[in-house]
């Protein structure tokens, strides 16, 4: 099956240029995914000296919630204003939400100020896929949206790593001033380089449209989370933050269904492969996404591993990626069919976190890092197509709000797992007593390793049981992701010449 597009007129028909502004979008990505992932290996820092445990899952899940919140108003706006502009903006509020990260003062400061960094990161990735989209051709875009890709994963995987080491030489909060002077160079090359096509039509922004679907958002992430916010999922609390999720959604599809510009037409829903797409994402979002953390955490509390070290595992991560991703980039490109990978890809997901559910502390350290490398492949064979699938089945003047629709499930799924996750791992490692240790679940790696080896070993060893479960969770998302890609029609990207004689 082909699908019939519009021919687009190019944004830019200089190709030196193109490909200089695609390696400023580059950078964009490297630094806004790169924040996501930087502080995994930092974290067990961060609660040494902050402590309160308990939200170590919220530092990630404060930036990507925040993320996900406004993805669906930058793609909108990209849409009515043009995305230049837009996207100069959301680097600015990312920058800024560095410094304040990098400077926060407690585990509260820091969960604001990763609020607020998502709120800029958002806008980042929504913007650049639109960008994309509008420098390159369908089949071209797999390409490069391969190198996308890449950078995505290669950030998930490298920043584990560069977070861990500038941890150990410089403190944790360098790894969020970093973002300073890369920030500073993307808005240069994006003032003076990138053209601005500002569209025709008449801007009406969906304000409350942008509110409701950001309360729903959040409800969904407290809810999931509402065992250690609240003492129990069945509280007065839960219940109430359930009701108000409900009542956001009910309103949210109201109001869209009137507003002149909605910030996701539900029209899109009446094709099957954007919505099969928005579940995919969301479960590879909760795997691909939310695991990192974990994956730190684990080889940190049973492998006994310091940050630095923990992060070197991850190398394995993004070779496993760089081979699936360029090769499921450069076969699309060349046959335009993508369901198979998305396929492939969860099938392995599905296996290699099954795998991990049997590790152990005993578990020796080549195999947790061969098993990587198999789940970094899986990412990298699915990363791409949803993004390319949904853009080749909504008209182009509601591709921004598809992207967003897209990258916000992702991001909101990663969020969710993230929570689901915490609260998983929380509740094994409950009650959990070691002679001579007060707190287990708050130690940071240096205190770890100072303590007898009899200590560690039954830290290890609890810390291992509990993520047997956890491992198990992924898995079942991952599981629902291949059940919906599975039902996925076959299409077939269409060629330029095609796409001009339609």
């Amino acid at each position: 099956m082909d699908m019939p597009l519009q021919a687009p007129q190019p944004l830019v028909t200089d190709k030196r240029l193109r490909l200089t502004l695609f390696l400023f979008l580059m950078t964009a990505m490297f630094m806004a995914t790169l924040d996501n992932q930087i502080v995994s290996t930092a974290l067990p820092t961060i609660v040494g000296e902050f402590g309160a445990f308990e939200r170590f899952g919220w530092v990630g899940s404060a930036f990507l919630l925040a993320t996900s919140a406004v993805m669906p108003v930058y793609g909108k706006l990209g849409d009515l204003f043009g995305r230049k502009y837009v996207m100069i903006a959301a680097v600015t509020i990312f920058t800024i939400g560095s410094a304040l990260c990098g400077f926060a003062w407690s585990m509260n400061s820091l969960i604001a100020a990763r609020v607020f960094q998502g709120l800029g990161g958002g806008g980042i990735m929504v913007s650049i896929f639109a960008v994309n989209a509008d420098l390159f051709e369908p089949r071209e875009r797999a390409r490069y949206q391969s190198y996308s890709s890449l950078v995505i994963m290669a950030s998930g995987s490298v920043g584990p790593l560069i977070g861990g080491t500038m941890s150990d030489l410089f403190g944790w909060r360098s790894i969020f001033l970093i973002n300073l002077p890369i920030g500073l160079f993307v808005l240069a090359g994006l003032i003076f380089l990138l053209p601005n096509r500002r569209p025709a039509r008449q801007p009406k922004i969906d304000y409350l449209g942008a509110v409701l679907l950001a309360m729903a958002s959040t409800a969904v992430v407290l809810l999931t989370d509402g065992l250690s916010l609240f003492g129990s999922l069945v509280s007065w609390q839960s219940l109430t933050v359930l009701a108000i999720g409900v009542a956001a959604i009910l309103s949210w599809i109201v109001v869209e269904r009137r507003a002149p510009e909605p910030i996701i037409p539900l029209r899109l829903f009446r094709d099957s492969t954007f919505s099969l797409f928005l579940i995919v994402s969301l479960m590879t979002g909760g795997v691909a996404i939310g695991m990192v953390n974990y994956f730190a955490l684990f080889l940190q509390t049973t492998g006994g591993l310091s940050p630095t070290h923990a992060g070197l595992f991850f190398i394995a991560v993004t070779g496993g990626m760089v081979v699936g991703s360029l090769s499921a980039g450069r076969i699309i490109s060349r046959h335009g069919r993508y369901k198979p990978f998305c396929v492939a890809g969860l099938i392995l997901n599905v296996a290699m976190l099954v795998v991990f559910s049997q590790f152990s502390a005993a578990t020796p350290l080549w195999l947790v890092a061969l098993v990587l490398l198999f789940q970094g492949l899986a990412v990298g064979l699915g990363q791409q197509a949803p993004i390319i699938g949904v853009q080749n089945s909504v008209p182009r003047a509601d591709m921004g709000s598809a992207t967003g629709a897209v990258t916000l499930t992702r991001m909101g799924g990663a969020a969710i797992a993230i929570s689901v996750y915490g609260a998983v791992i929380a509740a094994h490692m409950e009650g959990v007593q070691v002679e001579g240790v007060s707190n287990p679940s708050a130690m940071t790696p240096d205190q770890l390793s100072a303590l007898p080896q009899a200590a560690r070993a039954a830290i290890a060893t609890a810390y291992g049981q509990a993520f047997e479960p956890m491992f198990l969770t992924a898995a079942g998302f991952a599981a629902v992701g291949l059940i919906a890609a599975l039902m996925l029609k076959p299409v077939r990207l269409p060629t330029a010449d095609a796409k001009r004689a339609g």
